[in-house]
């Protein structure tokens, strides 16, 4: 059984042995806004919503099936501070998009030279020390830290397991290079006790039982949701790449055993991080972003409304061959990997009079199929790795002529999952492997295969691409000027 828990929801669901998907049931689990740059959650919603889909997947398949492990995948970097004694959440969680410890972030690159992003949970666990345990006079003995994964392990385990997992700790800021324990420098300079922190474990292998669950199944993973969802679509071998196209994009391609000599961003705009470990070996994987992705297609639909649903973008795109010579850059939240320039902003460009909304949305479409293609040459500039074809995953692979401009401005076939998320997968097949339902990982990514693939027919204008984007660049200089 796996627990998928996301940024705006949460799922549980049985995987068979042949990789087959049963009984999932979904939760909506969203973040608040209290202010502006500000995005926290309730933990302890999350992890009653959490009991609620469990209990309902084992109550669906106690008939037909029987657990052997439970795998856990997660959001990475969203931080929660609970009791130790009492396992309650001690305040409301900070969520990975939150944005309150910029100036920590700045901070801690000026005076220490520690580059941090605010995504991390660097400077959110400091955050979180100061205001819910010094503000209040909390005793600092009875404080637990952790990402999403510990939290769902405490909370499966009744509060027993503290533990994180090294593609998890690898994302936190914290961690030493290797991602097997944490930086003593930097919880210094940060004022994070090391002993408020998990333990940090083997992404597949038993960690402990899950006693709040029926039968008490063993806990046998612990992986991000990114890493997950590389596994899950079978990339596990050097040069397989995945993309992820959901609310943003996320790009991984497996580069193996080699680690990175720096755990920072690379010079074309990547980040080095563990893929998944073993007992035997960290296999490593680059991670390229893009802000947004499928929130472009929820601005033509809500904010423009020139779209009544997401699936109509592919209805009304393909009503014309072309984009008429239309460009956009989709900057709504600024621009990642490679240019990291959050001070870019949105850009249409080539408008005519002959502009139809058929244009408009295909540019889109187009627009976010080019970032794609700027995150892959990031990747393959960063790692010098061979990617022979990509697979991808997320709402946006439903959509057939975003695909195929995907393919066209790669010039790649892409293979598209079999389904939606493929986070599922990644966290099924490692906790499988940990109980012996697969001989080995390479054994059980052999159970999924692409739904079906696409070809280049053509080429898109990535000169004329490249132009648009410089264009998008520094329209908010306060904002560009940021570097973390």
């Amino acid at each position: 059984m796996v627990v998928d828990v996301g940024t705006s929801g949460l799922r549980s669901a049985i995987v068979r042995q042949d990789g087959s998907i049963n009984f999932l049931n979904y939760e909506e689990c969203r973040p608040d806004t209290p202010a502006a740059g500000q995005v926290e959650f309730d933990a302890q919603k999350m992890a009653d919503a959490v009991l609620r889909v469990c209990n309902l997947t084992i109550s669906q398949s106690k008939k037909t099936d029987k657990i052997q492990a439970v795998g856990i995948t997660n959001q990475r970097a969203s931080t929660v501070m609970w009791s130790k004694s009492t396992g309650k959440p001690l305040g409301p969680a900070l969520g990975w998009q939150d944005l309150r410890t910029v100036f920590e972030c700045i901070t801690a690159a000026s005076e220490h030279g520690i580059k941090l992003a605010p995504n991390q949970t660097a400077t959110k666990a400091a955050w979180m020390i100061q205001n819910y345990v010094v503000a209040k006079s909390l005793d600092h003995n009875d404080v637990r830290i952790g990402t999403v994964d510990s939290w769902i392990a405490a909370v499966l385990s009744k509060n027993e397991l503290h533990v994180t997992d090294s593609s998890n700790a690898c994302a936190t800021g914290l961690s030493t290079l290797d991602a097997s324990s944490w930086s003593e420098r930097i919880c210094g300079i940060l004022k994070v006790d090391i002993g408020l922190l998990p333990t940090i474990v083997k992404s597949t292998g038993i960690i402990g039982k899950a006693t709040a669950l029926e039968g008490a199944p063993p806990i046998a993973c612990l992986i991000g949701d990114q890493q997950s969802s590389l596994i899950g679509q079978g990339c596990i071998t050097s040069g397989a790449t995945k993309i992820t196209f959901g609310t943003g994009g996320m790009l991984d391609v497996f580069t193996g055993g080699n680690g990175p000599t720096r755990m920072q961003r690379s010079e074309n705009g990547s980040y080095p991080l563990v893929a998944f470990s073993d007992q035997t070996t960290t296999h490593w994987a680059a991670e390229a972003i893009m802000l947004s992705a499928g929130t472009n297609i929820e601005w033509l639909r809500d904010d423009l409304q020139i779209i009544s649903t997401s699936q109509d973008s592919h209805n009304i795109a393909s009503q014309v061959e072309d984009s008429g010579g239309v460009v956009f850059v989709p900057a709504l939240f600024g621009l990642g990997t490679p240019h990291w320039d959050y001070g870019a902003r949105g850009t249409l460009l080539g408008l005519t009079r002959g502009t139809t909304r058929a244009h408009v949305v295909r540019a889109v479409l187009e627009g976010v199929a080019h970032r794609g293609a700027d995150m892959l040459q990031a990747v393959i500039s960063d790692t010098q790795v061979s990617v022979n074809s990509l697979r991808v995953d997320g709402g946006m692979s439903q959509n057939p002529t975003f695909v195929q401009s995907l393919a066209n401005t790669t010039g790649l076939n892409i293979e598209i999952s079999p389904v939606v998320e493929a986070t599922t997968l990644g966290a099924a097949f490692l906790a499988g492997v940990a109980v012996g339902v697969w001989s080995s990982i390479s054994k059980a990514t052999n159970t999924t295969k692409p739904a079906r693939i696409v070809s280049p027919t053509l080429k898109l204008d990535r000169a004329q691409w490249h132009e648009a984007i410089t264009r998008s660049r520094g329209w908010i200089p306060s904002l560009s000027s940021l570097d973390f």
